[in-house]
């Protein structure tokens, strides 16, 4: 039997008969320049042939190189998942394996007396089920809540939390103890808060879970925030950054020295901003280190740092240190104090690019904030090079979203012309009943200039700073916002939801 080799990423699982059976083998079937093959790989061979030779297949089978087959056999795991969400097959015991996580509450349920410890493999694929769906959902936060009756879970998803299915309280309690397991945790500890991290891996993929537990009135409530790897990092144009906001920030990013503050409430992306950036500016001439709580975006190109508060490791004495280590660029994931800002701003004036995030928000109001803290004005002045203020505003699914009837509430506290025609969401399958299609970031860049200076050397007003930005070319999020309520691609709701109006 002659086997030739392909080399190709461009391959889809195909469900050939038994195919299950032929995966656990290592046998794949895809289509293949218009016909069915077989794919094996020369690492399972033996076991391969071994299956074949057995079987009564007629397609013809081709060797494909290992990458290719690792990468074909990941979206093979992916697909049977897929299809055991759909139908409920016998339990497995991979993660990428799983069935239907409402189904599977159903056996929980009917069968709770056979659940005598949190080792039990129900309990264990349940977890695994609710990590793999919140991966396959992009959800950003996994929530556990228990309340006087029932227990319940909730995926923050596009920022916005969604129900996702109520438990019995004793089950969930075992639940719960199967994320401490994981995470390393006290599992007979329920009286304090408890903070610990795990890891899991799906179709091949390492995910970094940070685990947090909270005693409240009823139970322990768990929140579990999904932190993502370097490959996941969106560039500002995938983040929704506008054309010339991207130019104006490049040109800021060819400065060897001065600060970049990005600006707005929890949850409004500003740290996947600060790693979009830091992408663009990465190169090896470059010692780039970061200050983190918790390291979010883990990556190999750049030097990361996870405050520990508890051995006395804070953003300020991990900021004296690496001061110490010859840094190019540096990224403080906060500025919340006056140690830490002081330090930053003097690094930022003796030869080093800085980045953080402060809580305001508007663009101007950052350098009232800093003088606040006890930063003075003239080295803010020095020192700042520009502020970021974004919002992550939901975009409406084009395939459900409708015509609001009622309007004239809204046209005149948005400045909204009487002809424009808004919408509201709606829900359908393609938008997982949200009406919301993803996220998108709206973002002004308010740039130091000289002018801004020169003010500076007055009394501070954020609203004179936002009219004199605005002169200077500045788009405010309010503008953003209406021009996107005009073309129909969100909802007055939503702009309510993220605080403009």
């Amino acid at each position: 039997m002659k086997i030739q080799e392909i080399n190709s990423l461009n391959l889809f699982p195909y469900e050939a008969d038994n195919y299950e059976l032929a995966l656990k083998n290592y046998v794949l079937f895809s289509e293949y320049k218009n016909e069915i093959v077989i794919f094996v790989s020369n690492k399972f061979l033996h076991i391969s042939l071994d299956f074949l030779s057995k079987s009564v297949y007629n397609y013809p089978v081709k060797f494909l190189h290992e990458s290719s087959f690792d990468e074909l056999y990941k979206k093979f795991l992916v697909f049977r998942t897929d299809k055991h969400m759909e139908n409920v097959h016998e339990e497995q015991e991979d993660i990428s394996l799983l069935d239907d996580t409402f189904n599977m509450a159903d056996f929980l349920q009917t069968n709770s007396d056979i659940l005598s410890s949190e080792d039990s493999a129900p309990i264990i694929k349940f977890v695994n089920s609710l990590f793999y769906q919140a991966s396959k959902k992009k959800a950003s936060d996994i929530h556990i809540e228990t309340h006087e009756f029932k227990s319940e879970v909730r995926y923050r998803i596009n920022g916005v939390l969604e129900k996702h299915i109520e438990l019995d309280k004793n089950i969930m309690a075992l639940i719960i103890s199967r994320i401490k397991v994981i995470s390393n945790l006290d599992i007979s500890e329920k009286r304090i808060p408890q903070d610990g991290r795990t890891q899991i891996m799906i179709a091949g993929k390492t995910l970094d879970i940070r685990v947090s537990i909270l005693p409240t009135f009823y139970g322990e409530k768990v929140v579990m925030r999904i932190l993502m790897q370097s490959d996941d990092i969106p560039t500002l144009n995938e983040l929704g950054f506008k054309e010339d906001t991207i130019k104006k920030l490049e040109h800021l990013l060819t400065n060897s020295y001065g600060m970049i503050l990005v600006s707005g409430p929890t949850g409004s992306g500003k740290s996947t901003t600060l790693h979009s950036i830091l992408q663009k500016i990465e190169s090896p001439e470059k010692n780039i280190t970061t200050i983190e709580d918790p390291v979010e975006y883990k990556t190999d190109k750049i030097n990361q740092i996870q405050v520990n508060q508890k051995v006395g490791l804070n953003f300020p004495t991990a900021l004296r240190s690496v001061l110490r280590q010859d840094p190019d660029v540096i990224m403080v994931g906060e500025i919340r104090d006056k140690e830490t800002a002081s330090i930053a701003v003097q690094a930022a004036l003796t030869g080093h690019l800085m980045f953080s995030t402060i809580h305001t928000n508007r663009a101007t109001a950052g350098i009232s904030r800093l003088i606040d803290m006890g930063v003075e004005k003239f080295l803010v002045a020095s020192s700042l090079l520009a502020i970021i203020s974004q919002r992550l505003i939901r975009q409406l699914c084009e395939h459900c979203k409708t015509i609001v009837l009622n309007q004239s509430e809204y046209i005149k506290d948005f400045n909204i012309g009487e002809d424009v025609i808004l919408y509201q969401n709606v829900g359908c399958e393609k938008c997982n009943h949200s009406g919301y299609s993803k996220r998108v970031a709206i973002e002004e860049l308010f740039i130091i200039d000289n002018t801004i200076r020169e003010y500076m050397k007055n009394d501070i007003n954020d609203n004179e700073l936002l009219e004199i930005s605005k002169q200077n070319g500045m788009i405010s999020l309010e503008e953003q916002v209406q021009a996107m309520l005009i073309s129909g691609e969100t909802t007055i709701s939503e702009a309510l939801r993220i605080g403009i109006k």
